[in-house]
């Protein structure tokens, strides 16, 4: 029997573009001129990102889609949270759209949306912006990293 654990432990350093199913281009890694490194086989990629993966090397281009629970998750309800203005600083702007950022464990922060305002209670969406959403990834490889 093989030992598939040394195949899935390396990653791949490439450039990518996250399209919407409208089309238009959400993330771009050649935007910023910083590429992606994808870590294959650590759990951070869903088994069907980790599949479109396994069998890329240096210079390969491949693009597939993803449903929105293999991609960026499904949306939780339990992440929609209703607040008080009176919990955000008095001369923030809060309309929808906007991000605001809270603290999380360990010091991160976790970025929320504003997804509604209704008086003083203001609607903030803690999800992936992305969550929920049918992804096309378009993926350039750079290089190959075995570990």
């Amino acid at each position: 029997m093989t030992d598939l654990t040394q195949q899935d432990s390396r990653s791949l350093l490439c450039h990518m573009n996250i399209v919407l199913e409208d089309g238009s281009t959400a993330d771009s890694t050649k935007a910023s001129g910083k590429p992606a490194r994808l870590n294959i086989g650590d759990g951070s990629l869903s088994p069907a990102f980790e599949e479109q993966l396994n069998n890329l090397n240096e210079g390969d281009k491949h693009t597939f889609t993803l449903a929105a629970q293999d991609a960026f998750g499904e949306s939780n309800p339990d992440a929609i949270h209703y607040m008080d203005r009176s919990r955000f600083p008095a001369d923030m702007k809060l309309e929808e759209g906007v991000i605001v950022s809270f603290a999380g464990p360990g010091g991160s922060e976790i970025p929320g949306i504003v997804r509604d305002t209704a008086g003083d209670s203001i609607t903030v969406d803690l999800n992936h912006p992305l969550a929920g959403r049918v992804i096309t990834f378009e993926l350039e490889v750079i290089s190959v990293i075995t570990e």
